[in-house]
C-alpha cells in the first residue's frame, strides 16, 4: 500500500527536483554575469572597451529575440531603433563637446546657428529620454498601421528593410543636420568625463552591463507570464487566438515598441564606447546581422540571444585581426555551419541534452511510482485471483 507518508516523501523529492532543475536551467545566466561582473579585473582596457560594445549588441538581440523568437515577427529594422537612439544621445555629447560652439560639421555645411530641433538636446534630462521615446513611438505608427491591416511574415521584414534604408538616405542627404555619410563623430566627453580616460572605460561598461541586466529581467518577466503565453499564442496560430476571442494587434504593436525602446536603449549605450556614429550602423547590413546572433544563440531563450551576440563578435573580432583579408570567409563558414548542424541555437542543442538525461533518469525512476505491493508481493495463482477479484469489485 502505499501510505500517507510515502506520498509526502514523494512529494517533498519532486519539489527538491524541480528547484534543482530551474537552478540548473539558469546555469548559463547565472554564470555568463559572473564572468562579465569580473571582466574589468582581467582584461585590459583596450578589450574591456570592446567588450562592452559587445554588451550594447547584446541589449540589441534580445530586443530582436523578444518580437521574432516569442511573438515570431522577424522585423530587420532593429538597425534603425538602435540608429535613432545612438544619433539621439550622441547630439546631447557633441553638443557637450563643442562646448557652446556650434558642432563643427554644421559650420562646414555653411549652417550658422544652432538648429531649432538640437537646441532641447543639450540637457542630458531631455536627450536620454527621447533616445529612446522617439524610437518607440515610430515603431508604434509603424506597427498599428501595419498589424492593423494583418501584414505579417516576409511582408513585414521587407516593409522593415525598406524603412531601415530610407532613413539610412535621409541621414546621409542631411549633412548639415546629421553629419552626412561620417555621421557625429569627436565625441570627447560625457557628464564632463573624457571618453578616453581608462576610468570612463570602466564606469561605461558597468553601464553596458546594468543596462543588459534590466533589459533581460524585462524581457523575461514579459515572457513568462500571461503576456508572454499570448505571445507564443501569436507565433503559432494568431488566427485560432483571434477565434479564441483576443485582439492580437495591441499585444504586437506592444511589442514591437518595446522592442525598439531595447534597442534604442543599446544604441545610447553604444555611443559613448566607440565616439561616433554613423548612418552605416542604420544599414540594412547591421540588421541581418542582429538576427543571425539570434539564430546562432537560439530563438525564444533570451539567454541565446546574448551568448549568441557574444560568441559571434568575438569571433569576428578574432578572425578579422588574425586573418584581415580572409576573415569573412571564416565568417560565412561559421554561419552556414551554425544553421545547418544547429539550426535551433546553441542554447537549443542544450535543452535537448538536458531533457534527454532527464528522460533517462524519469525511466530509471519508474519503480518508485509505482506501489509496492504489485511488484514486492510473489506471484501467484491466488494472488492472481485476488487481484481479479479487486478490480471486479471497484469496477
Amino acid at each position: 500500500m502505499i501510505t500517507k507518508e510515502r506520498v509526502v516523501m514523494r512529494s517533498e523529492i519532486d519539489t527538491v527536483k524541480s528547484i534543482k532543475s530551474k537552478f540548473l536551467g539558469n546555469w548559463a545566466v547565472i554564470a555568463t554575469g559572473l564572468v562579465l561582473a569580473a571582466a574589468p579585473f582581467f582584461l585590459s582596457d583596450f578589450r574591456l572597451n570592446l567588450l562592452g560594445k559587445f554588451l550594447t549588441f547584446a541589449i540589441l538581440a534580445l530586443a530582436l529575440d523578444l518580437i521574432w523568437g516569442y511573438t515570431g515577427i522577424l522585423s530587420l529594422g532593429q538597425g534603425l531603433f538602435f540608429g535613432l537612439g545612438a544619433y539621439g544621445f550622441a547630439m546631447y555629447l557633441k553638443l557637450e563637446a563643442s562646448g557652446g560652439i556650434l558642432p563643427d560639421f554644421m559650420s562646414w555645411s555653411g549652417l550658422t546657428k544652432l538648429p531649432w530641433f538640437w537646441k532641447p538636446f543639450a540637457s542630458a534630462w531631455f536627450a536620454i529620454p527621447m533616445a529612446i521615446i522617439i524610437p518607440m513611438a515610430l515603431a508604434s505608427i509603424l506597427g498599428f498601421l501595419t498589424f492593423r491591416n494583418r501584414i505579417k511574415g516576409v511582408y513585414f521584414s521587407i516593409l522593415t528593410q525598406a524603412m531601415t534604408l530610407i532613413f539610412s538616405i535621409l541621414f546621409v542627404g542631411q549633412q548639415q543636420y546629421t553629419g552626412g555619410t561620417n555621421g557625429i563623430t569627436n565625441l570627447k566627453t560625457i557628464f564632463n568625463l573624457p571618453l578616453a580616460e581608462p576610468s570612463t572605460h570602466r564606469i561605461l561598461y558597468y553601464a553596458a552591463l546594468i543596462g543588459l541586466a534590466a533589459s533581460y529581467l524585462l524581457c523575461h518577466w514579459l515572457v513568462r507570464g500571461r503576456f508572454g503565453r499570448i505571445l507564443v499564442a501569436i507565433r503559432d496560430g494568431e488566427n485560432r487566438l483571434r477565434f479564441s476571442g483576443y485582439n492580437p494587434v495591441p499585444f504586437k504593436v506592444f511589442v514591437f515598441a518595446v522592442s525598439a525602446g531595447l534597442a534604442a536603449l543599446a544604441g545610447a549605450l553604444f555611443v559613448p564606447q566607440v565616439g561616433i556614429i554613423s548612418p552605416a550602423m542604420l544599414g540594412i547590413v547591421p540588421s541581418i546581422e542582429i538576427a543571425i546572433w539570434v539564430a546562432i544563440g537560439g530563438r525564444g531563450t533570451l539567454i541565446g540571444a546574448v551568448i549568441g551576440t557574444l560568441l559571434v563578435s568575438t569571433a569576428k573580432s578574432g578572425f578579422s585581426e588574425s586573418y584581415p583579408d580572409i576573415w569573412s570567409i571564416f565568417m560565412g563558414a561559421l554561419f552556414i555551419g551554425a544553421v545547418l548542424l544547429f539550426p535551433e541555437g546553441v542554447v537549443g542543442v542544450y535543452n535537448k541534452l538536458r531533457q534527454r538525461l532527464r528522460a533517462r533518469k524519469s525511466v530509471l525512476e519508474v519503480p518508485e511510482l509505482v506501489e509496492p505491493s504489485l511488484y514486492e508481493t510473489p506471484f501467484t495463482v491466488a494472488n492472481l485471483e485476488s487481484a481479479v477479484k479487486a478490480g471486479s469489485k471497484r469496477a
